[in-house]
């Protein structure tokens, strides 16, 4: 295949002016085909907004693409061999594994080792405390139609994750050279996710898709002899000395207030960032873990039309273009990172609370991120020196004092201040231009009385450079929404090369939760890697 980078055209030109282009650049008139490997926009000239494309092309045989590479000179023209992912070479018959894999938790990290060991004739059990994707949803928007908040199946717990209720964006800084990430893109469009996410920069799915993406996933596993267990909560563990090494033995699974003993020899834990009455069971077992850095903050909301504006500009080309993301960092003075996270243009503030008594906020956008209002994510890094305690719990300690701060002001609702309020830290008591886009009711209050000055501070310092980067960032009626405090997990579960926890064999700690990935996509290669690893050693 020959591959050629920074192709540049007007978003205003016609999809058949690419195929024009690259025929162009290789000098032939020889028939090919092309497909785009990858897609972003180059927005810098406002007047001239342009499509940036890299392209994979081929010819009928290698012959023609030989004579084609010969007579072109250009740096950004090449021969190139993309690796496809490879499902690991798996005898079934030989399988050393006593019991069914038992997976624990069905976001991204537990759904893709489901796949890969389901895929490779392990039949695995999957173990979710919520509910399957489709109950999920109705229980969901119950809550935030005024229902009482269900623990066990909520916008943290339930098939598809965390991920599931936010915008279901694809990207990553993970380096892959297997062919994984390319995988793991392959299966969303196989289940009813849109072609675009293969090549788009920034690739999103949106709530309302993921949902039957999800379920997709489910089904292709479950047809190759995996089994869904819903309802059903990892309660407790038996580490047992097998010939002189801890070793996992059994697991007490909850349904519905029955418990059952299983026996077990591998157990994955890709339980999720917010699963901490898991991590309790786990400390108390002495599985290795410790406390780790995170970010958290709050939720700031602008109209789409401004962000717009100042990434497009008014020209006629922001007529073509999706609804804008943005990116923003910031350094303070004492050291601390304050950057914008998980942004969902065109979405909304979600109440994705899982306690009794305490609230979070996340952002959330449907596929078509046509909402009035644009949203991210505003955080801080929370540095280990400042949990306040040494315990490998003291992170969760922490996030648990700044939600509990938020629902005693909102008694369970998502509670907002302007802008101009956060930052003379009193209680906003009307709304200015900005009217709040939320999932789950919403009150007037004091956001920055929830938060330590390290946090409230240091977001007030990076917004004049917010608003240099994004003209009109910096607005005084800006919705500032709490907590945001789930970005990623306070605790890393420790494990060894081989994938195992530290000290407890036949215990996989997998995904985001146990603090080996951050998003949808490094959690889904994070199971992938697991489910690799355990089929390597049986």
């Amino acid at each position: 295949m020959i591959e050629i980078r920074n192709i540049k055209l007007p978003v205003t030109e016609e999809a058949n002016e690419l195929k024009k282009k690259i025929a162009k650049l290789l000098r032939t008139n020889d028939t090919f085909e092309y497909e785009i490997l990858k897609r972003s926009i180059d927005a810098r000239k406002k007047s001239e907004i342009l499509y940036v494309y890299q392209v994979g092309v081929t010819f009928e045989n290698d012959k023609i693409e030989k004579r084609v590479l010969d007579k072109v000179n250009n740096n950004n023209v090449m021969s190139t061999n993309r690796g496809k992912y490879q499902l690991p070479q798996y005898e079934k018959e030989k399988n050393l594994m006593k019991h069914h894999p038992l997976i624990i938790g069905s976001g991204p990290a537990g759904l893709f080792c489901a796949l890969i060991l389901a895929k490779c004739g392990c039949e695995p059990i999957i173990v979710e405390r919520g509910k399957c994707v489709e109950e999920r949803v109705e229980v969901v928007n119950n809550y935030w139609n005024g229902k009482a908040l269900d623990p066990e199946c909520n916008v943290q717990f339930g098939e598809g994750g965390a991920g599931t209720f936010s915008d279901g964006k694809l990207n990553t800084q993970v380096k892959d050279k297997y062919g994984r990430i390319r995988y793991v893109l392959e299966e969303f469009v196989k289940h009813g996710a849109n072609p675009e996410i293969l090549y788009d920069n920034k690739p999103h799915i949106g709530t309302d898709v993921l949902v039957g993406v999800v379920s997709g996933i489910r089904k292709e596993i479950e047809e190759l002899g995996g089994c869904f267990l819903f309802d059903t909560k990892l309660d407790n563990i038996i580490i047992e000395n097998v010939y002189g090494n801890l070793c996992v033995t059994k697991a007490k699974l909850i349904k519905n207030c029955n418990e059952t003993w299983v026996d077990v020899d591998k157990i994955i834990l890709a339980i999720g960032h917010s699963a901490r009455d898991t991590f309790s069971m786990l400390y108390d077992k002495e599985v290795s873990m410790t406390a780790k850095d995170f970010a958290m903050g709050v939720r700031i909301e602008h109209p789409q039309e401004i962000i717009r504006k100042a990434m497009y500009g008014e020209g006629k080309a922001a007529e073509f273009l999706p609804t804008p993301p943005y990116k923003l960092t910031y350094n303070t003075k004492s050291g601390r990172g304050v950057y914008s996270f998980c942004m969902c243009p065109g979405g909304y503030v979600v109440n994705a609370s899982s306690e009794d008594g305490l609230t979070a906020v996340n952002g959330m956008s449907y596929s078509g991120r046509n909402g009035a209002n644009s949203n991210s994510a505003l955080i801080v890094t929370v540095r280990k020196e400042d949990f306040g305690s040494d315990s490998a719990l003291a992170g969760v300690e922490l996030q648990r004092k700044l939600e509990r701060a938020v629902y005693e002001q909102g008694h369970g609702k998502i509670v907002v201040s302007k802008y101009g309020d956060f930052e003379k830290g009193v209680a906003t008591t009307n709304l200015g231009k900005v009217t709040p886009q939320t999932k789950g009711e919403f009150v007037c209050g004091n956001v920055a009385a929830c938060l330590p000055d390290y946090i409230k501070d240091s977001i007030i310092e990076a917004m004049p450079s917010f608003d240099k980067d994004i003209p009109g960032f910096y607005d005084e009626d800006a919705i500032i929404s709490g907590v945001e405090s789930r970005t990623s997990s306070p605790v890393r579960i420790l494990r060894g090369s081989d994938f195992q926890s530290e000290n407890v064999a036949g215990l996989y700690p997998c995904g985001e939760g146990a603090g080996y990935a951050g998003g949808i996509m490094s959690a889904a290669l994070d199971g992938m890697k697991v489910a690799e690893a355990i089929l390597a050693n049986n």
